[in-house]
């Protein structure tokens, strides 16, 4: 699969997929896949397509859970509501030749993930140059790190710590490199290769706030700020006391800024003499 290609959809309400809705316990609701006294559904290929779908959304439950619990700074995904195949990601790069840069990605898996040797397929939504990203598709390369998918090995917050990795190593990365150009420039013109990096990051803020291509609603979105909206919640985050913070909570911004949980300048007032 590649950047240009969609994944099958399968989507992730199996009320909307199989015409059946989950109620309770799986083990009380369904019975065994291989019962011929099966009351609900008698082909056994629509039972076992049911077992399939069920089965992967278990999984991509499971890894969605394991990402969350490796809270990898800077690094945001979520699957697709309506394919959970494809996944949404967003990355703020905080230091190197990227920089400031906000990139925007997709992670598409095979539909057979995750029995399948194939690796899932990183593709960046906006113009890409990295050593490790093919110049003509945007598609990161991912051979050299993980060569195959394994299953009791492999789990896609390896690949989101690759995708910040690459950012933020770019001299690193150089040995996964399919972009020989980048290559080029990195080791015999710095001051080329960072003035094109920043081109990409100037440009991937530019379009920061453009209408979403999808009407997926788990599409991540950015809104300019708005005080009557924003500020609410930013006081509100400044005022709780830290063990009254839950664990997972919303973000926010510097009026004017685009790096996530910045804060002003200390005043004058409180510096230290």
């Amino acid at each position: 699969m590649n950047c240009e290609e969609e994944p099958a959809n399968q989507g992730t309400n199996l009320g909307e997929s199989s015409g059946f809705v989950r109620q309770g316990s799986l083990r009380r609701v369904i019975p065994g896949e291989n019962n011929n006294e099966n009351l609900f559904m008698k082909n056994k290929g629509e039972l076992s397509k049911l077992y399939k779908n069920i089965r992967l959304e278990y999984v991509i439950l499971a890894e969605y859970k394991t990402v969350i619990s490796e809270n990898i700074q800077g690094v945001y995904v979520i699957p697709s509501r309506d394919n959970f195949l494809a996944w949404f990601g967003v990355i703020f790069v905080k230091s190197g030749p990227y920089e400031e840069g906000v990139f925007r990605f997709d992670i598409i898996l095979e539909p057979d993930f995750p029995d399948t040797p194939k690796l899932p397929t990183v593709c960046f939504q906006s113009k890409m140059f990295h050593p490790v990203v093919h110049q003509e598709t945007n598609e990161l390369s991912l051979l050299k790190a993980f060569t195959k998918w394994d299953k009791s090995e492999n789990h896609i917050w390896q690949v989101l710590k690759y995708i910040k990795w690459i950012f933020h190593n770019v001299e690193g990365s150089l040995p996964h490199a399919v972009n020989e150009e980048a290559v080029s420039l990195f080791k015999n013109d710095k001051e080329e290769f960072q003035k094109k990096a920043r081109n990409i990051v100037e440009e991937s803020l530019e379009h920061l706030y453009d209408e979403p291509p999808t009407d997926d609603k788990h599409y991540i979105r950015f809104e300019m700020y708005d005080p009557n909206i924003h500020e609410p919640t930013r006081a509100q985050l400044l005022t709780q006391k830290h063990e009254e913070l839950p664990k997972y909570r919303k973000s926010w911004v510097l009026p004017g800024s685009i790096i996530p949980l910045g804060r002003p300048p200390t005043p004058d007032s409180e510096k230290e003499s």
